[in-house]
């Protein structure tokens, strides 16, 4: 009857309904809908934009602008108002030369004209600048290049680099973490469905007991406190279904929630506990190359890039700029390329700290601190992803133990209360004999149950053990 349940709850998809789920679709839709991997996947993107900021000052900067001001009143308006309200004197409107004139008399009327000019319209002469034009465009370009900062831009690609390679081990981080956590769940989900068909066997055997008992009571076999007995065993054997069914659901709603879906969904899971992969051992794991080490390792690259610098902050900085424009002031909104005329410059900037009182030596201790602490840290977390990879290596054998004894143990369970069954028919033993070989039947299949899920979880997780966060290796198996 044991070997029955235990059958029907690995039928054929055929016999089941619901959506069929196999580990690896499992894996691949959590690494598809995982916020954490989205998240880190957006601080892969975030840091690669960092370090085209960070190369982007290797490189001349070039600007274009255009504009185009048009002037409504201006300071200059009240000196054109001030001449056009008093209007020439007729001989000032227009001289006309005499070519007949003696000399003296031409340079006569000619210092006249002048002067009848200039008391009448001082400013006449700013007509034709800048100052006031009804329409004003600018056309430029500007070119800077910094030449010399101290070390300051290595220094900010060295970080941005390591940036970038931080956030990438993040990302393959995350998505091993991921991996695993809907790994444990589905394994969770495999180990509800087999505790509750243990639970639901052991249900069936007390009430196939307790129809014996009231048999063999009514041909006056047996008393009635052993019907008694039989009656509290299969009652006391319930409440054990009616936990496991809501272990099973609560462990189904877990991989759902990792997974995206519908809490209504109804899932079939394909793949086997005792599967393949508990039949054979890994092979040991090593620290070397674990995420939070080379993480560690980032963090030493990215201080001592912040020290440099500090250390360039008190060097000078040399930049070139260059400025060209076209500037035009047409007497029309739309110019020709004859109304523009020229301005370039360029220009050798030097820049250079003189007195900060104490501000770069204070940012200089501040970045050496930290540098100090970086690699006491990368020390210790080497220490820490040993310790990890031992404590893993150490879970993998315990539970690689577990389930190659966990066999023998079954098989001889079965064979106990296949014994203790008959000899209670037979009426040669007692119910509390044979509640008790049910009862170690029960345990042993729910211990083979378990180390199966514990030996699959711990084999995955030193498969994934390089790209996993630090603390994950020693965690004990989940029962649901």
């Amino acid at each position: 009857m044991v070997l029955a349940l235990l059958a029907l709850a690995t039928a054929p998809l055929s016999a089941q309904q619901g959506r069929a789920l196999s580990l690896e679709e499992a894996l691949a839709i959590g690494a598809r809908t995982s916020e954490t991997v989205g998240i880190a996947r957006a601080g892969v993107d975030r840091a690669r934009g960092q370090q085209r900021q960070a190369r982007s000052e290797y490189f001349p900067q070039l600007t274009g602008s255009a504009s185009y001001t048009r002037t409504i009143r201006s300071q200059f308006s009240v000196f054109a108002d001030s001449a056009s309200d008093e209007p020439p004197p007729p001989e000032c409107r227009r001289f006309v030369p005499n070519p007949a004139a003696p000399v003296g008399e031409r340079v006569d009327s000619l210092e006249s004209a002048l002067e009848c000019l200039s008391e009448s319209d001082p400013f006449a002469a700013f007509a034709d600048l800048p100052f006031g034009q009804a329409n004003q465009y600018n056309l430029g370009l500007q070119a800077s290049q910094l030449l010399f900062a101290g070390g300051r831009v290595r220094a900010q690609n060295r970080i941005a680099g390591a940036g970038r390679r931080l956030a990438e081990i993040e990302l393959s981080s995350q998505e091993a973490q991921t991996r695993l956590e809907v790994a444990e769940a589905y394994f969770d989900a495999l180990l509800g469905d087999r505790l509750l068909t243990i639970a639901d066997s052991t249900l069936v055997q007390a009430d196939r007991t307790l129809e014996n008992t009231r048999l063999a009571l009514e041909v006056g076999n047996v008393p009635e406190f052993e019907l008694l007995r039989a009656q509290v065993i299969r009652d006391n054997a319930r409440p054990v279904v009616i936990q496991r069914r809501a272990q099973r659901d609560i462990a189904y709603l877990r991989l759902k929630q990792l997974l995206e879906l519908p809490a209504d969904d109804s899932l079939v899971l394909t793949t086997e506990l005792d599967g393949p992969a508990a039949d054979t051992l890994a092979a040991a794991v090593r620290a070397e190359g674990r995420a939070a080490v080379r993480q560690a390792e980032e963090n030493v690259v990215v201080q001592e890039g912040r020290l440099a610098i500090a250390r360039a902050a008190s060097w000078p900085t040399l930049r070139l700029t260059s400025n060209y424009a076209r500037l035009g002031y047409p007497d029309d909104v739309f110019p020709t390329w004859n109304d523009f005329v020229s301005d370039w410059n360029v220009a050798l900037s030097l820049s250079v700290p003189l007195f900060t009182g104490g501000r770069l030596s204070g940012d200089r201790l501040v970045a050496r601190a930290d540098v100090d602490e970086a690699r006491l840290r990368l020390v210790r977390t080497r220490e820490l992803a040993e310790l990890d990879a031992r404590s893993a290596q150490a879970a993998l054998e315990a539970a690689q133990s577990a389930w190659e004894a966990s066999a023998g143990t079954v098989e001889q369970a079965q064979r106990a209360y296949a014994i203790a069954e008959v000899r209670y028919q037979e009426g040669i033993s007692t119910q509390t004999e044979l509640g008790d070989a049910r009862v170690q039947l029960q345990q042993a299949l729910a211990n083979r149950a378990q180390s199966a899920r514990d030996l699959r979880v711990a084999r995955l997780r030193i498969e994934l053990l390089e790209q996993l966060p630090l603390g994950t290796a020693g965690r004990a198996g989940a029962t649901p």
